[in-house]
C-alpha cells in the first residue's frame, strides 16, 4: 500500500479486546506489532482513548436492537473508513466455520458482545449490514498457510495448508473458505442469510475464482467437536439451562464465566493439549518461518 501511493498516516492497524483476551499481549505473541512498528504505522487499541459513539442503522437489523436496546455502540474512527479484514481460515464451535464476517464481531462491537453468542449467526448479518452503511470499502485477506479444524477457535488442530484468499465480497470468500474446509456453504446460517439479504454471494458456482484451481479442494475438517466449555455453553445459548442465560451472562454475575473460561483454557487445555500442537506448528516451514520473525 505504501508503494501503491497510500500515506502511512492513513494506515492504522486497529484492535479490541474480550473479556479474556488481552489484545496488547496478543499482538506481540503474533508478532504483528513489529510489523506495525517496522512501517511506521499507528497502533489503535479502540478500547483505549478512542470514541464509542450510537449508531442506528438504516437496514434490516435482525437481532441487535434486541440484546443491545440502549443502542448499538460502535467505534466512531470505523465510520467513513475503508477497512481491511485479516482472518484466519478455521472452524467454530458456534457457527461451523469462522472468516471475514466474524472478524467484524471481534472489532465493531464492545467486549460484551459475548451476548449475542445465542443468535450469533443473525448477529453477524447484522453486522455486515452495519459496515456496508459505515464503510467506504471492505476487503479480506485470510491466511489459510495454516488451517484450523476442531472446537475453534481456540482449540484447534493447526493443518499445513498454504493458502492465501482474498476479496471484496466478505461472504464469498467465507464460502468458499468453508467450501474447501469440507462444508457447504449455503448449508451455514449465517452465510446463507447474507445471501438471502443481498449482502454478498454465497453459492459457490455463481463467484468467480481466480488464481489457483480450488473446485476439487476438500479438507474434509468436520467443525462438530466441542470441548467441555463449549459444551457448557451450549448448554447455555440453546439447551436445557437456556432459561439461566440472562442470569448467568448479562447480569452481575457474568464474571464467573469469564473465570471459567481462563481456567479452562489457560490453566489446564493449553498446557495439556495445546502446547504439543504448538510445538508441531512451529517444526513446520510456516512455524520455523514465524520464529525468525525478530
Amino acid at each position: 500500500m505504501l508503494e501503491d501511493g497510500y500515506s502511512k498516516d492513513l494506515i492504522h492497524a486497529c484492535h479490541n479486546r474480550t473479556v479474556v483476551v488481552n489484545s496488547h499481549k496478543g499482538e506481540v505473541l503474533n508478532k504483528q506489532k513489529p510489523v506495525v512498528e517496522k512501517y511506521g504505522l499507528r497502533n489503535i487499541h479502540l478500547y483505549e482513548g478512542q470514541e464509542w459513539v450510537q449508531y442506528e442503522p438504516k437496514g434490516k437489523i435482525r437481532v441487535l436492537h434486541d440484546i443491545f436496546p440502549k443502542g448499538i455502540q460502535i467505534p466512531k474512527r470505523f465510520i467513513g473508513e475503508n477497512i481491511i479484514h485479516l482472518p484466519t481460515m478455521k472452524t467454530h464451535v458456534f457457527t461451523t466455520m469462522t472468516g471475514a464476517m466474524k472478524n467484524a464481531f471481534g472489532g465493531l462491537l464492545h467486549e460484551k458482545r459475548h451476548c449475542t453468542h445465542s443468535v450469533i449467526h443473525e448477529t453477524l448479518v447484522d453486522l455486515l449490514t452495519i459496515q456496508k452503511e459505515i464503510h467506504t470499502g471492505i476487503f479480506a485477506v485470510m491466511d489459510g498457510t495454516f488451517a484450523g479444524d476442531g472446537p475453534g477457535p481456540r482449540c484447534m488442530v493447526p493443518y499445513v495448508k498454504d493458502y492465501i484468499l482474498a476479496s471484496n465480497d466478505q461472504v464469498a470468500i467465507d464460502a468458499v473458505s468453508a467450501k474447501m474446509m469440507g462444508f457447504d456453504p449455503m448449508s451455514l446460517k449465517f452465510i446463507r442469510l447474507a445471501h438471502e439479504a443481498g449482502l454478498g454471494c454465497g453459492e459457490v458456482s455463481e463467484i468467480e475464482v481466480v488464481g489457483e484451481d480450488i473446485s476439487k479442494v476438500n479438507f474434509h475438517f468436520t467443525g462438530n467437536q466441542n470441548t467441555f466449555a463449549s459444551k457448557g455453553q451450549k448448554l447455555i445459548y440453546w439447551g436445557p439451562l437456556k432459561f439461566l442465560e440472562k442470569l448467568l451472562l448479562r447480569t452481575v454475575l457474568a464474571p464467573w464465566s469469564y473465570v471459567a473460561s481462563i481456567l479452562y483454557h489457560d490453566y489446564y487445555w493449553f498446557p495439556f493439549h495445546g502446547k504439543g500442537r504448538v510445538k508441531k506448528a512451529l517444526n513446520s516451514g510456516w512455524g520455523k518461518l514465524f520464529k525468525k520473525y525478530k
